[in-house]
């Protein structure tokens, strides 16, 4: 197992073609974090690069959102590319902080398209990503820049007006464009959250759940079934006489002497879409930590024992972290040197 420190797509294009064999991930979701991996170059080395904001409202330090200060409302105080006051640039090859969401999930599906690449023909790739809204964060209205003076113009980037509050429909976005690149799509996966934190919005329903695409380059790759306990309807239906239907609804010819009891999988049914997981933390990580149990199922079923799993955006490590467990190498990708040390802390610290 190795973690690699450095930009993702940098790092993938240093891997070996179809050399993995699977893929689980959470990328950075867009606009709603800074992980602190930008660095100034030029200026005044003893500038600190700070903007000096004027204090702010309790609203306002409800809302912030954005880098280690969220929170605190001294999120956004940092110059975010030219420092105003010694001209010094700053360089950040992290994903997330575009500009427009069309230029970060083009970004992102230029790194899917590395990650194809190195996934071998038989390989499974599976993508955790959530939403966000409009207006929220360091998103605004996206209003563009040429128009001033009032004039209420949208950003031309986005071809269509989004206003505040509006669902960008990011993973839905993502998921299209990685089918317009070649993926194969097989499944779109509801992860509920039961625990989900409640929402102060008053306007719209508390969002509890994120999705995860199951994402193939071929037609035929390995995949081991995964079952779960079959539903109590289709319990009772073995208990009663075959009327032509088998117990998850299929028909089937030639049944005779109404033996429903041999048409259900003696290790339950074929496991559904929609998975019931509680939302964890991990106390020396970063916020953005997704549970084991949401990367148990993926690289069970789409990865051997013995098998490669990458993970291009590491993180604190769980994908790593259930690839052990479950007796497979990992391969991770990180950017940010300080959860490089946290990750391998923790995979480190299981025993097989």
């Amino acid at each position: 197992m190795r973690i690699i420190q450095g930009s993702c797509i940098e790092v993938l294009k240093t891997l070996p073609a179809e050399s993995i064999n699977c893929v689980m991930t959470s990328p950075p979701y867009w606009a709603l974090r800074d992980y602190g991996t930008g660095k100034w170059e030029g200026g005044l080395s003893e500038c600190d690069h700070k903007k000096n904001p004027k204090p702010l409202s309790d609203k306002a330090l409800a809302k912030s959102t954005i880098g280690k200060a969220s929170s605190t409302g001294h999120a956004l105080e940092g110059y975010k590319n030219i420092c105003g006051k010694c001209g010094a640039k700053r360089i950040d090859k992290q994903l997330g902080l575009e500009p427009t969401f069309q230029q970060y999930i083009n970004d992102l599906c230029d790194i899917f398209d590395e990650v194809k690449r190195v996934l071998r023909k038989d390989g499974t790739c599976w993508v955790n990503m959530g939403d966000t809204y409009g207006g929220t964060g360091s998103k605004g209205d996206y209003k563009d820049p040429k128009y001033k003076n009032g004039r209420n113009g949208q950003s031309i980037a986005l071809n269509s007006k989004m206003p505040s509050k509006c669902l960008l429909q990011i993973p839905s976005r993502f998921a299209i464009e990685m089918t317009n690149r070649g993926w194969i799509l097989r499944n779109e996966i509801i992860w509920h959250k039961p625990n989900a934190m409640p929402s102060s919005a008053k306007d719209r329903f508390t969002v509890d759940f994120e999705k995860l695409f199951f994402f193939t380059k071929n037609k035929k790759y390995l995949f081991e079934t995964q079952r779960e306990p079959h539903s109590q309807v289709s319990l009772n239906r073995i208990k009663k006489p075959w009327r032509g239907k088998l117990c998850d609804g299929h028909s089937l010819g030639g049944l005779k002497n109404g033996d429903m009891s041999k048409m259900c999988h003696p290790d339950g049914r074929n496991k559904r879409t929609v998975w019931k997981i509680n939302t964890k933390s991990y106390r020396e990580a970063h916020f953005a930590v997704y549970p084991p149990e949401l990367c148990e199922t993926p690289i069970k079923a789409g990865c051997p024992v013995g098998g490669v799993v990458l993970d291009p955006f590491c993180g604190s490590g769980t994908t790593g972290l259930v690839a052990k467990q479950q007796c497979k190498d990992f391969i991770g990708i990180e950017l940010n040197p300080e959860y490089i040390k946290i990750a391998e802390k923790r995979i480190g610290s299981i025993l097989l």
